[in-house]
C-alpha cells in the first residue's frame, strides 16, 4: 500500500533487473515499467535514478526512485500557473461585490437587495476557495483508496436527498440507480465528492425542465459511475476539455461555477486508479463516466 500510493515513481526489481512491484505513478508516468518485465535500462542512466539495494528473505533486491528531468521546473510551472488562475477568479467575484457594496452606499437604491447579491458573490468565493484547498490536499497526497470497499449507492442516495431541494430549483429531476452491491476501494468522503460534483455539474448545465441519473453498473474488471442528463449538452470540440481547471463552455460562463468540480472528479478518480470520459453533443445531453477498477 505504501508503495502503490507514493507520489513518486517507485518501483522494485529482483535480482534480475525485472518489476516486482511498482507505485502508480511509475506506471502512469513511464514508459515500459510493467511487473514481470526487465525495467528499460534507459530509466536507469544517468542521475535520473537512485538505486538502494538491500535483501529480503536471502533475495536480493533493488528499490529504484526515477526522477524525471525538468520535475520541478514543470511543478513550478504548474504552481505559478495555478495561482495565476485562481488570481484570475477571484478578480470577479470580488469586483461584483465592491460594486454592489458601492450602489448600497447611494441614496434611493434597494439596500436589501443589494445586500443578498453581495452575500452570493461571498459565497461564489468562498466555494472557490474551498474547491481550490481540496485540491491542494489531494495534490499533497491526501488518501483517496480505502483499505476496503466502500458501498456506492448509499453515497448516492445520500447526495440526492441533500441536493433535492436546489434541483427542484433548477428545474431538474435528479435521481440514482443501480447495482445495489457495487462496491469501490474508495474512501467514502471521496466517494462522496465525486458523484457531489458531477450532480452539481448537472444541476448547474442542463438547464431547466430535464433529468439527470446518478447511475452504478458492474462491468468486466470495472465500476463505472456515470452521470447523464437531456440537457442542451456541449459541443464536441469542449468534451475533452470539461475536466480542466477553470475551463467553461461558452454556454456555461455566466453560471455560477468554479470551473473546477469536474477537475476535481478526474484527480480522485485517477488517483484510484480509474478513467473518465465525457460524452454527448448539442441537443444530446451530456454523460459523464467515472469506471473504477475492481481489484
Amino acid at each position: 500500500m505504501l508503495l502503490e500510493e507514493s507520489r513518486e515513481a517507485v518501483v522494485v526489481l529482483d535480482a534480475e533487473g525485472r518489476v516486482i512491484a511498482a507505485s502508480r505513478r511509475a506506471r502512469q508516468s513511464l514508459e515500459g515499467v510493467r511487473e514481470g518485465e526487465q525495467l528499460p535500462p534507459e530509466l536507469l542512466r544517468g542521475e535520473r535514478a537512485l538505486v538502494v539495494p538491500y535483501s529480503v528473505d536471502g533475495r536480493t533486491e533493488q528499490l529504484v526512485y526515477l526522477s524525471q528531468v525538468g520535475d520541478l521546473a514543470a511543478y513550478e510551472e504548474l504552481r505559478s500557473g495555478f495561482t495565476a488562475a485562481v488570481s484570475h477568479e477571484l478578480r470577479t467575484p470580488l469586483a461584483r461585490l465592491l460594486s454592489l457594496l458601492e450602489l448600497a452606499l447611494l441614496p434611493g437604491e434597494n439596500v436589501a437587495e443589494l445586500v443578498e447579491g453581495a452575500r452570493r458573490e461571498v459565497e461564489q468565493i468562498r466555494e472557490l476557495i474551498d474547491e481550490v484547498l481540496f485540491l491542494s490536499e489531494l495534490e499533497s497526497g491526501a488518501r483517496v483508496v480505502s483499505l476496503g470497499a466502500t458501498p456506492i449507492m448509499p453515497v448516492l442516495r445520500e447526495v440526492v436527498s441533500d441536493l433535492d431541494e436546489r434541483a427542484a430549483r433548477a428545474g431538474v429531476t435528479l435521481s440514482a440507480e443501480g447495482d445495489a452491491d457495487a462496491a469501490i476501494e474508495v474512501r467514502p468522503r471521496m466517494l462522496r465528492v465525486v458523484a457531489q460534483n458531477l450532480a452539481e455539474n448537472a444541476l448547474r448545465y442542463a438547464g431547466p425542465a430535464t433529468t439527470a441519473r446518478l447511475l452504478v453498473e458492474r462491468a468486466p474488471e470495472q465500476v463505472v459511475l456515470s452521470i447523464a442528463d437531456d440537457g442542451a449538452g456541449v459541443s464536441e470540440t469542449d468534451l475533452p476539455r470539461l475536466f480542466e481547471r477553470f475551463y467553461r463552455t461558452d454556454r456555461s460562463r455566466a453560471s455560477r461555477g468554479t470551473g473546477l468540480g469536474l477537475a476535481i472528479v478526474k484527480h480522485v478518480v485517477t488517483s484510484a486508479g480509474g478513467t473518465v470520459e465525457a460524452r454527448g453533443g448539442p441537443g444530446r445531453g451530456l454523460e459523464v463516466r467515472c469506471c473504477f477498477p475492481t481489484r
